[in-house]
């Protein structure tokens, strides 16, 4: 490394995030990404460990090489660098800022100290990449003749078009929304990723020779035995849509959606310049977000921007601690307790935290006729005891708004079922499960429908995997790259 002692020298530092009472008067990125010179300063922390868990499958799924392109960040050279990157991350600039950032969970400063900012690192780089002009369309010089179709347009779809079509096939990527993105776009609010950073990609991957068909839904505009008969090979990247509900009592009151409905209506609302639909809408209403994670942090973060007079945040797990326990060695990903930009911004507008560890909703509850006035709940008990109820705990919360986040359980059955695929019994299609087959000749699978619920770098990861797979079948031979099956 250009600095070995680097990381002794320099303190871990992000870029200052806008005052969180100025970011909830609008929808606008939390803050910029990191100067050339920060850059240089924070890539010298990266140290030379040896061997780099950050890369490892404790930490990047991608296999992003880390090391060698902090390495010529410190060195100025922040052009190769971004090659560098990009050899094995398509889209370095989202992933910078909506991965959770297994890397810097191994990385080898945080065994005694704090992390290499990572993943800042990759989203300036890609940004840079694009005010310098860095990053252009890169076509196939050659074309094969072969057709590939995607179905779904989310980042395992998109990392897979770009990778085949730059192999030189034919490549049309079939979306039921009436935007290109899948999650990216509707279901992460603009204010943690930007839907002109997503744009420009798009963009990209058009100029490349994408073709991008949306508003069509496979299986209802079109047939699944047509898309196979046109293609020479399809490939299901439609994610884990099937959400989670909590069957209670009163859960057919208006006033309980699921988190994904409100995400994509409110960020829809926002592209398409209109309101939000008056039913999911929380401006001055109660609201009430069950489940963690960052689905549950961004219906947080959204709520408070549409002007929620209160937002609590229900989680069943007890609350985690604040360092690492015994049972969670490095470089496993530290299950911590941590404070996201939606829990800033609440605790800066009411003043505390609004989680809430350790509670069971038992039942939504009816206030005006056939509307939800609140929810009963009670404090149970750690998972070791199986969540058992605290006895006297019941208590009433007053709601106007639920919203669950509560994960997803799998895709969607009715596309399984006409594409002739059976999910497993996690509802994730898969075949031989390291060649992203389906088990139906020329049917490919990758992304959370094949992987179930996971991060984006996985997604991209799979698709990159899967588009390699397909490029070998079509051509009995590949040069695409991808991470280890």
């Amino acid at each position: 490394m250009g600095d070995p002692r680097g990381f002794l020298k320099v303190s871990r530092e992000r870029p200052t995030r806008r005052p969180a009472l100025e970011r909830l008067k609008d929808f606008d990125e939390l803050g910029p990404a990191a100067s050339p010179a920060e850059l240089v300063e924070q890539a010298s922390r990266c140290m030379d460990c040896g061997v780099p868990f950050c890369q490892s499958d404790t930490g990047c799924p991608l296999g992003n090489r880390i090391p060698e392109w902090n390495d010529l960040v410190y060195q100025g050279r922040l052009r190769e660098a971004l090659a560098r990157l990009h050899d094995t991350n398509n889209f370095p600039e989202v992933t910078g800022r909506v991965c959770p950032a297994p890397c810097e969970g191994a990385c080898t400063v945080g065994l005694d100290g704090e992390a290499v900012t990572i993943e800042e690192i990759e989203r300036a780089l890609g940004d840079r990449g694009f005010e310098e002009g860095w990053i252009v369309p890169r076509p196939a010089q050659r074309k094969t003749g072969k057709r590939v179709s995607v179905v779904g347009s989310g980042p395992a779809g998109l990392a897979a078009a770009q990778q085949l079509a730059r192999a030189g096939h034919e490549v049309v990527v079939y979306e039921r929304a009436d935007r290109a993105g899948g999650l990216l776009v509707y279901g992460i609010p603009n204010m943690k990723l930007d839907k002109r950073v997503l744009a420009r990609r798009l963009a990209q991957l058009e100029a490349e020779g994408v073709e991008f068909v949306l508003g069509c839904e496979v299986g209802r505009d079109i047939r699944p035995d047509t898309l196979r008969e046109e293609s020479d090979a399809v490939l299901l990247a439609t994610g884990s849509t099937l959400a989670r509900d909590l069957e209670l009592p009163g859960r057919e009151l208006a006033g309980v959606h699921l988190a994904m409905d409100y995400l994509t209506a409110s960020t829809k609302a926002l592209l398409d310049e209109t309101a939000c639909p008056p039913h999911l809408d929380a401006k001055g209403k109660r609201v009430l977000v069950i489940g963690g994670g960052d689905t549950g942090t961004d219906c947080i973060a959204t709520a408070l921007r549409q002007g929620a007079t209160s937002v609590v945040n229900l989680e069943l797990m007890p609350r985690p601690p604040d360092a690492r326990a015994d049972d969670n060695p490095w470089p496993e990903w530290p299950r911590i307790f941590r404070v996201d930009y939606g829990h800033e911004e609440a605790a800066a507008r009411f003043g505390e935290d609004p989680r809430s560890f350790g509670v069971s909703t038992l039942r939504f509850l009816e206030g005006e006729k056939g509307q939800l006035g609140g929810v009963e709940l009670c404090d149970v008990s750690g998972p070791a005891a199986g969540f058992a109820a605290v006895e006297g705990s019941e208590r009433r919360l007053d709601a106007d708004l639920v919203f669950l986040a509560l994960g997803f359980v799998g895709v969607e059955p009715k596309l399984a079922t006409a594409f002739g695929v059976a999910p497993d019994t996690r509802g994730r299609l898969r075949g031989a499960p390291t060649r992203f087959t389906t088990g139906v000749p020329g049917l490919y699978a990758a992304g959370d429908c094949r992987r179930g619920q996971s991060l984006v770098v996985w997604a991209i990861a799979e698709g990159r995997a899967a588009a390699r797979v397909i490029d070998e079948h079509l051509m009995g031979e590949t040069e695409l790259s991808a991470p280890e099956e």
